[in-house]
């Protein structure tokens, strides 16, 4: 189907109206131009013509010869003879004196002498035989004579007509030039729309490429610019969306790679000496085994994620001990932080309100948050677990003095994908799984660091159960 441009279809609608609209208004120009000039030229060949009869009237009731003699001098003497033809008809509706001395054409058919008989004045515009255009009145009058019945008076419109044809094409020209007026700006306004869209429509097209290199040039601020400045913002989203992808794939691909490695080493090793001294293989099978959580922790985070991602992701909300939770998650890394010579301050208080919510994802964000300050901290780092209530809150503190988080990475940090430390193992979906978690508990997560090497700190806020 052949595609239509915004261009063409503007010059055939808009344009189409446009010219339709003024040819209309040229047509009613015109006519009012023209009726203005005949009726200009009859009201004033009817002047000239009452003040004929009017003289005609005081002889009305002289004699025959009398009453001619003045109808004859009155045509003589009339001094506008080389514009206007004044005539007198006899009682038998024919001309029988004319102002030229001429004869009259002999085809006039008179129609305003036959309305003047029946309206006391009659006027109308005409061709005569030659062709010519005149406009003819005519007046009856009255005599004792009886001889002459009307007198009437006719001119030539040629040279109104002319004067006509001059306003009508100079009407024509000022529509014409209103026309190209709006073609030219009506066209730079389609270009104004028409350029952004096209290269749009070709960076959209390197967009489904994978290509998010490329920026809209936006000059415009209107919704044109708006839209260029969204699809930007879009490219800017994408693009740093598809760097967390295959960032997220690379970190995957080698945090896979990394405990296959070894457990296929290991598993290796026992196979092909049996095992050699208990010793070693008590430490293969332990690395089999730590390698292989770690995998299916990892694994476990993933499909979390691809559940949220798909909302197939469900709580099993019941009122739950916080500290039991939170207690599981500081003994399963306590043991862990000792062999790394890091330690774990927890003071548990006696007593918090219940939480509404899944008891086994809290304890799977508690042991993230955990085993990233355990991971993040070096040797001799400590890391403090505060649990307490505020207001109608539970809170959770976990603050390290580990490696910290850059001030520039702190808003992104709970970004899928996101890692702001790319020498440490880790999918960099972990916070973001967690930060999920607890807003589907009506909590938050937030993460604060007063920058690198000064230790981060991650408080957790759950609304607590009414008594």
């Amino acid at each position: 189907m052949a595609k239509k441009s915004i261009t063409k279809r503007w010059i055939f609608n808009n344009l189409g109206v446009v010219v339709l609209a003024l040819l209309v208004i040229d047509m009613a120009i015109v006519y009012a131009i023209q009726n203005y000039f005949y009726s200009s030229a009859k009201q004033y060949l009817i002047s000239k013509i009452n003040a004929v009869t009017s003289v005609l009237s005081m002889h009305s009731q002289d004699s025959s010869a009398n009453f001619s003699s003045e109808m004859r001098n009155m045509l003589e003497t009339f001094n506008e003879k080389d514009k206007i033809e004044l005539m007198a008809i006899n009682s038998k509706g024919r001309v029988v004196l004319t102002s030229s001395g001429f004869s009259p054409d002999e085809d006039d058919p008179m129609p305003d002498y036959q309305e003047a008989l029946v309206k006391n004045e009659g006027s109308h515009v005409y061709k005569l035989g030659g062709g010519e255009k005149v406009l003819a009145v005519s007046v009856p009058i009255n005599s004792m004579s009886k001889e002459y019945s009307a007198v009437r008076m006719v001119t030539s419109l040629t040279e109104i007509d002319n004067t006509i044809k001059t306003y009508t094409l100079a009407v024509t020209m000022v529509c014409v030039v209103i026309i190209l007026i709006i073609v030219i700006t009506g066209l730079y306004f389609a270009g104004s729309i028409v350029r952004p869209i096209r290269q749009i429509s070709g960076i959209a097209r390197k967009y489904a490429l994978g290509d998010f290199s490329t920026r809209i040039d936006n000059e415009s601020d209107d919704e044109i610019g708006d839209l260029c400045t969204a699809i930007n913002n879009m490219a800017d989203e994408l693009s740093t969306a598809e760097a967390m992808k295959n960032e997220f794939i690379s970190s995957v691909s080698h945090e896979l790679r990394t405990p296959l490695t070894a457990i296929k080493g290991w598993a290796e090793t026992l196979m092909i000496d049996g095992g050699g001294s208990p010793d070693t293989m008590k430490k293969g099978v332990g690395v089999i085994v730590n390698e292989t959580e770690r995998l299916s922790q990892m694994v476990e985070e993933l499909l979390d994620f691809s559940r949220m991602q798909n909302g197939h992701f469900t709580l099993q909300n019941a009122n739950m001990d916080i500290l039991a939770e939170l207690g599981d998650a500081v003994l399963i890394y306590s043991d862990k932080a000792r062999r790394e010579e890091k330690e774990i301050i927890y003071d548990e208080p006696e007593m918090l309100p219940f939480v509404f919510g899944d008891k086994n994802r809290i304890r799977q964000v508690f042991i993230n948050v955990i085993d990233n300050a355990v991971k993040y901290s070096s040797a001799g780092d400590t890391v403090t677990i505060k649990a307490y209530e505020k207001g109608d809150n539970v809170i959770v503190s976990v603050k390290d003095t580990g490696c910290g988080i850059k001030q520039s990475d702190l808003s992104k940090v709970k970004t899928k994908f996101y890692k702001a430390n790319h020498t440490r193992r880790g999918s960099g979906i972990g916070l973001a799984v967690a930060d999920e978690i607890i807003s589907m508990h009506g909590g938050s997560v937030d993460i604060d660091s007063e920058g690198e090497g000064k230790g981060t700190t991650v408080t957790i806020t759950l609304p607590a159960v009414k008594q």
